[in-house]
């Protein structure tokens, strides 16, 4: 039996082998608060796992009448298209907003204070209050926020609104650590964004870390110790 007709459009041969590609993040979470006249903002985060650079989250809060195709998890897409969707987004979205959190208020308050920062400065940010947030994963980082909070494992591949905010968050920190690179060219931030590359790994060995590190971090302070120690 054929796939249903909504479905065949994402499966693609390569090699003379079928593959399918990721299903398209519907708006069945979003739905349900919409009906309820409810204002829906989705949230998601790049950047917890970088050794450099800040910690950053987008918040988007998508129309309910309308519909903005080829979204997809931002995970799933090549920079090409993920600048492409997010130029897009910003003139699509009812409302969207970046907030950040710095490498030095990783170091000062963790990562999971940072997160929090960050989420909210996003939400902050938006041009419209949002009364429900969907949160990407298993953690309520907005908890005590105010708003009504409901967290979606793999939220970025499944609802609309937090796959774009996945999009907007990627392309933003991105850019943000291209535009770092010259200032730091040794640790090869244009291409590996902060996360430790080979390259940024040697080069840490080699020269030790510059202000964007987070310094509180067990290997960057492993780095540190070993080079005090030669």
């Amino acid at each position: 039996m054929g796939l249903p007709a909504s479905r065949r459009r994402n499966v693609v041969y390569a090699g003379g082998r079928r593959r399918r590609l990721p299903d398209v993040p519907g708006v069945t979470h979003e739905r349900r608060w919409w009906d309820q006249g409810a204002v829906v903002a989705g949230i998601d985060e790049v950047g917890c796992g970088a050794w450099a650079g800040p910690v950053t989250y987008a918040a988007v809060v998508l129309p309910s009448t309308r519909r903005m195709y080829k979204l997809r998890d931002s995970k799933v897409l090549d920079a090409a298209r993920r600048e492409e969707l997010a130029a897009r987004l910003r003139r699509f979205a009812v409302a969207l907003s970046v907030g950040h959190a710095s490498n030095d208020e990783v170091d000062a308050h963790g990562l999971s204070g940072a997160r929090r920062l960050a989420a909210r400065r996003a939400v902050d940010g938006l041009a419209v209050r949002p009364d429900v947030c969907l949160l990407d994963g298993a953690w309520d980082f907005l908890s005590g926020y105010g708003t009504v909070n409901e967290r979606i494992v793999g939220g970025d591949a499944r609802a609309a609104s937090v796959a774009a905010a996945s999009i907007v968050a990627k392309v933003t920190r991105d850019g943000l650590m291209r535009a770092a690179c010259p200032a730091h060219p040794g640790y090869g931030f244009a291409d590996n964004k902060g996360y430790p590359s080979p390259r940024h790994r040697q080069w840490l060995a080699a020269h030790g870390p510059c202000r964007l590190h987070r310094h509180t971090w067990a290997p960057i302070r492993a780095l540190t110790q070993m080079r005090l120690a030669l």
